[in-house]
């Protein structure tokens, strides 16, 4: 395990939690942020041994929370080993991810909760992304809906057997996709709403009005917009526009310009905005490796240079990079650092409620932080404290 050691950054523009320093200073020490000031107020006594990054040119960010993740570099979460996990862990932060919820995927019974109980039992280590729960994916979903979802694991909403899983993931489970129209009275999206639970409606085949009622229930998401769901007709705005029209909830977004065309990206960035979307990258195994045959839910999957396919056809999540996601945003009209950082940090942080310790940078906070040049090129990623990542040299950066 890498040992911590106080780093200074100087000379950064830092996106704070409240603005933004042109010329700035940010202290970590023992995994947390403990000053953010400006350059011209260096503090007059640091920490013995303290490393110091000149950062002129750069900007310092939080660090990218991946709320929607399958797999990487070869290992999935579905593989229900420590390894896979590692594996996923060490690779994440090349692209500025700090953070991530292990995404399962609708599966048997005894598969699903072998990764539950392997989250539960997983140690987090230094200079690693950080696991931070578990998105369960299914298999409470609609099965004309089930998009790379295998049909015949799919079940209605059982109380009880959530319940199980939940225990057996040690309270991890922190987001649940599921269609809503599977639970009609709600009883389910309540239950588990009041248990503080992010119930995120997708792979579903819901209408508008319907959506309506899953938030008043306790939806407060939808999954991956505009795949495995009900796009926007003239007659019923389905999902999608529940999406843009409805405030309680904020959106997933694969911003790899496959899952959603950029102009259609384009489109939902000017009708939701920074403050209501997360970007995730809904990745599996294939990323990071080269063009082949993989498996998602133990189903072949085609993975080509830029994506990934079932055999009939059907995405079967993406090969994204976090970054990618970041920087095909920041292309978009209107879209600025601040915004990016809005989407990759401080909603998914506070999607799931631990905005209190990740999300942006503030004192007290874990020293999750990126420096990236204006073009969202990482240079550096701080994973609580520790250098996971250290890119080309630039600015007189060693």
């Amino acid at each position: 395990m890498k040992e911590t050691s106080p780093v200074l950054i100087k000379n950064a523009k830092v996106y704070t939690e409240t603005t933004v320093i042109e010329s700035g200073n940010v202290l970590m020490d023992e995994g947390k942020i403990v000053s953010v000031h400006p350059s011209d107020e260096m503090p007059s006594n640091l920490p013995e041994g303290t490393q110091i990054i000149d950062a002129k040119g750069l900007a310092a960010i939080p660090g990218f929370i991946d709320g929607h993740i399958h797999g990487a570099n070869g290992a999935d979460v579905m593989d229900a080993t420590e390894a896979a996990l590692d594996t996923m862990a060490s690779v994440l932060p090349k692209e500025g991810t700090t953070s991530f919820l292990a995404t399962t995927i609708t599966q048997a019974p005894e598969q699903i909760e072998a990764a539950l109980i392997n989250v539960r039992d997983y140690m987090n280590k230094g200079g690693q992304a950080e696991v931070i729960g578990v998105h369960l994916e299914g298999p409470f979903i609609e099965k004309k809906k089930a998009g790379a979802q295998p049909l015949q694991h799919i079940k209605d909403p059982d109380e009880a057997l959530f319940d199980r899983w939940q225990e057996l993931s040690g309270e991890k489970i922190k987001t649940i996709t599921m269609a809503p129209e599977l639970d009609p009275d709600g009883s389910f999206i309540k239950k588990l709403a009041a248990e503080g639970i992010n119930v995120s409606a997708g792979h579903t085949d819901a209408n508008y009005s319907l959506m309506q009622q899953a938030v008043k229930h306790g939806v407060r998401q939808v999954t991956h917009l505009c795949n495995a769901m009900n796009g926007i007709h003239h007659r019923d705005i389905g999902a999608v526009g529940a999406a843009m029209e409805l405030e309680e909830l904020r959106a997933e977004l694969i911003a790899d310009g496959i899952h959603v065309v950029p102009e259609m990206l384009q489109l939902i960035y000017r009708n939701i905005g920074s403050e209501r979307l997360l970007l995730i990258t809904d990745a599996m195994r294939a990323k990071c490796l080269p063009a082949g045959e993989y498996e998602l839910g133990g189903q072949p999957v085609h993975v080509s240079s830029d994506r990934a396919l079932l055999d009939n056809g059907t995405l079967a999540g993406s090969i994204l990079k976090m970054q990618e996601g970041a920087q095909n945003m920041l292309r978009l009209t209107d879209v600025s650092m601040k915004n990016i950082v809005e989407m990759t940090a401080v909603n998914p942080a506070k999607q799931i409620n631990i905005y209190d310790r990740k999300g942006s940078i503030t004192p007290g906070k874990d020293a999750d932080v990126l420096l990236v040049d204006e073009h969202l090129d990482i240079k550096y990623t701080f994973c609580r404290g520790i250098i996971a990542f250290k890119g080309d040299k630039q600015n007189g950066i060693d």
